[in-house]
């Protein structure tokens, strides 16, 4: 009763208190100060302000919430910001405004949600903070929030976050971090893959998230289903402000603020409970991690800047072997302990002449993913050793950009070099033999780009085209840069003020894993040196209708046809099949001669009211398919509708309706199974290759709910949510799995052809997940 009583006191209390907006408006090119633009609270009719001499602002009584900031001066194109939250915490926002000559007045553009750009007229969303924070079902995490968007599909009850894109594969995505590669931004990834159970990167520090999944940048390599590029916040040149959450898996700092007049800071740092979590769900294994991540911003001059970021995760994973039941007893049969260290630290030199921006870039990755099983789960002995694997992945890059604007014009041209270290000591048990792996490989790659935009007077119609080329020495052919030529195009015109109809091509190339470049045979030979760059070539065309800045509705159709793929000697089945699990992908012999096709139609519609609601829809409509099999993506649609509503008194709900079609699955090999050398080997039945992904899974519907409550005071905020993930407690029947008794049903019989007694556990996942987090930022 006392508890109610001193809620609706704060409620009432914080009711009243709104906030000052700081912030300042300077020119893109000259980063001088532009005076007397307008700058207001988009979704707040009439709250703004003027910029003084000095191009600063200051907007006075604007009340909480999560809002955009536009600027407009005649003789410049109007500027809309990504979307900022206004607390006790409001950051200091900086606008830039682009000079045209070509204007006599100012004029309103579409707000950010919609925007598009040149090089990527579709295939291209824009996710700021009210997804970022809001989105039911995600609890934060960007892997999981995208799901919402076409063309991305996910696992079905799953404790992983593999981003599985157009019918493309878990190791077909890039990931970039103002500018910086990160190689993965999973906890526990799967080496030669993406996935894994928890996102290492903090939402707390996120601005602005782009995510292509077509119609990539000249500027951004190797990605053939998706590129994330997430801007980061600046820190607050004005005063330090901190933000502690309890969220779904972990408990966090971070904080953000200036050390002097011309340098701020971002920091974050996390550790997880998800190991409380995962035993309260009775799962046989236990991850734990620790995370951090930080940014420094130094201004040295008004046309230099230099950006230095790292990103760190520490991860353990250990086996619940107190856990009962068949299906732990399955689970712990070939589930190793996972041990992972992963970080990448970078530093970005901007420089600003005029119509020019040069930017330098070096930065290192490093991942350390260390794996060991016993058999039985009993180390007691070594005899006992099944897998003993680790594996270290580093990669240096030195990249130089130039951006140039010529009018109607922009041209961008660069170039990067990179040094790249791969080692694996491995001991594992094949059937009655144990192998002992060890590889040292080092590549040293090179590329380069350029590429050219164009937009009409009239701002109706604009074109893209450029073209890249990477090569490195690994193999003569990928060597030779012609072999490796990229181009890419796009063209948009606007058929009206609400219609547009946008297109797009290209060729884009993809490294194979170094789990895959690294391997040798039993003689020490790199077998696996015939493989080249993968290839896949896709094309795109949209339609959209937009209505200001609350409605869009858009249509894409897509096709892209892989070549060069890596196909598996041993499985005879294409390696981007595989990735979904965690372990090691690449491994194994490889030949480059996988042909494949991705092709579907997609449809969105998205509805943003400011201050009010956010509504996202999408279906795709796609087939996954390569050379005479179905792919293991091969979902065929996907239905995601997502929606967040603010209610009086800072409340906020939301709902998440997912549908996805059954995935193709292969029967297992009951005859090799059962043999005790075989199952000895790797805890695990083994698959019948020669009925691969004849069967398919059911489909799967699951719905999230999400309430949130903001509590908003004039030195702090407090917030918290209420997140339940599938609220229906939806079931997915999988595959029965094969699994050994254990007992020998002919002991007499001669080793190699010595039979377990066999048994079948029915494969039945799904159970409500809910979770609570509280927010505190002063």
């Amino acid at each position: 009763m006392t508890l109610s009583l001193l809620l609706c006191n704060v409620c009432i209390y914080a009711a009243t208190v709104n906030y000052s907006v700081r912030g300042k408006v300077i020119d893109k090119q000259s980063r001088q100060p532009v005076a007397y633009a307008n700058v207001v609270v988009t979704g707040i009719p009439g709250k703004g302000a003027s910029t003084d001499s000095l191009g600063m602002f200051h907007i006075e009584q604007v009340p909480p919430g999560i809002y955009r900031f536009e600027a407009t001066l005649i003789g410049y194109k109007s500027a809309v910001t990504s979307e900022y939250l206004v607390s006790a915490s409001t950051p200091f926002i900086e606008i830039e405004m682009e000079e045209d000559e070509n204007m006599l007045a100012a004029i309103v553009v579409t707000p950010s949600p919609f925007r598009k750009t040149v090089e990527s007229p579709v295939s291209m969303r824009i996710i700021g903070l009210q997804e970022i924070e809001k989105s039911p079902g995600g609890n934060r995490d960007i892997s999981r929030i995208v799901r919402a968007y076409p063309g991305v599909s996910f696992s079905p009850i799953g404790y992983r976050n593999d981003l599985i894109v157009r019918g493309g594969s878990p190791s077909e995505n890039r990931f970039y971090m103002d500018g910086i590669e990160i190689p993965n931004i999973n906890h526990f990834a799967t080496q030669g893959a993406s996935g894994g159970p928890v996102s290492i990167v903090n939402a707390d520090l996120i601005r602005e998230i782009s995510f292509y999944t077509g119609a990539f940048p000249a500027d951004r390599s190797g990605a053939m289903s998706s590129v994330l590029d997430f801007r980061l916040r600046d820190g607050n040149p004005d005063k330090q402000t901190y933000k502690a959450t309890l969220g779904a898996s972990e408990v966090s700092f971070s904080g953000n603020g200036h050390l002097s007049d011309k340098t701020t800071y971002l920091f974050s740092i996390r550790q997880s409970y998800l190991q409380l979590l995962f035993k309260a769900l009775g799962l046989p294994f236990l991850p734990n991690f620790i995370d951090g991540q930080f940014k420094l911003k130094t201004k040295l001059s008004a046309h230099d800047e230099l950006t230095v970021l790292g990103l760190v995760g520490i991860d353990k994973m250990k086996l619940n072997t107190d856990e009962k039941g068949e299906d732990a007893e399955y689970i712990l049969s070939y589930l190793p302990t996972i041990h992972q260290e992963t970080f990448t630290v970078g530093a970005s030199y901007r420089h600003y002449a005029g119509k020019h921006v040069q930017t330098l870039t070096l930065s290192h990755n490093y991942l350390n993913n260390r794996n060991v099983k016993y058999l039985n789960n009993d180390d007691s002995s070594e005899d006992n050793l099944t897998l003993r694997l680790r594996s270290v992945e580093q990669k240096t890059t030195l990249r130089f950009e130039n951006r140039t604007r010529l009018g109607q014009w922009t041209l961008k041209e660069g170039a990067e070099v990179n040094y790249s270290n791969y080692t694996n000591r491995t001991k594992q048990r094949i059937l009655s033999s144990s192998s002992i792996y060890h590889t040292d490989l080092n590549i040293f790659s090179w590329g380069g780009f350029f590429s050219t935009d164009y937009i009409s007077t009239n701002k109706r119609f604009s074109a893209s085209a450029g073209i890249r080329t990477d090569g490195n020495n690994y193999n003569q052919e990928m060597k030779e840069l012609w072999k490796q030529l990229s181009p890419r195009f796009s063209l948009s015109y606007d058929l009206t003020k609400q219609w547009a109809l946008s297109g797009s091509a290209g060729l884009y190339y993809q490294l194979p894993p170094y789990t895959a470049l690294g391997f040798k045979d039993n003689d020490g030979i790199y077998i696996n040196k015939n493989l080249k760059y993968m290839q896949v070539m896709e094309t795109s065309l949209g339609l959209d209708w937009h209505l200001e800045d609350r409605l869009m509705i858009s249509a894409e159709g897509f096709f892209k046809r892989y070549g060069r793929m890596p196909l598996s000697v041993r499985d005879n089945i294409p390696l981007a099949c595989k990735g979904d699990d965690y372990g090691t992908v690449g491994n194994e012999v490889l030949i480059p001669t996988e042909r494949g096709r991705a092709y579907g139609i997609e449809t969105m519609l998205r509805w943003q009211v400011p201050g009010q609601f956010n509504f996202v829809s999408s279906l795709t409509l796609f087939r996954s398919e390569f050379r005479d099999i179905t792919s293991a993506w091969d979902n065929r649609f996907i239905l995601n509708v997502s929606g967040t509503y603010n209610l009086p008194r800072r409340w906020s709900i939301g709902g998440k309706l997912s549908y996805i079609g059954g995935a193709p699955y292969t029967p297992y090999d009951e005859d090799k199974s059962s043999l005790v050398e075989a199952w000895n080997a790797q805890g695990r039945p083994y698959y019948d290759y020669s009925k691969y992904n004849t069967e398919r899974l059911p489909n799967f519907a699951q719905f999230d709910v999400r309430i949130d409550k903001s509590f908003y005071f004039h030195r702090c905020m407090v917030g918290f949510y209420i997140d339940i993930q599938n609220i229906t407690g939806s079931k997915l029947k999988q595959q029965d799995v094969i699994m050994s008794t254990g007992v020998i049903e002919n002991p007499s019989a001669p080793i190699g052809e010595q039979r377990y007694k066999m048994k079948y556990l029915k494969q039945e996942s799904g159970t409500v997940l809910p979770s609570i987090g509280l927010t505190v930022e002063f």
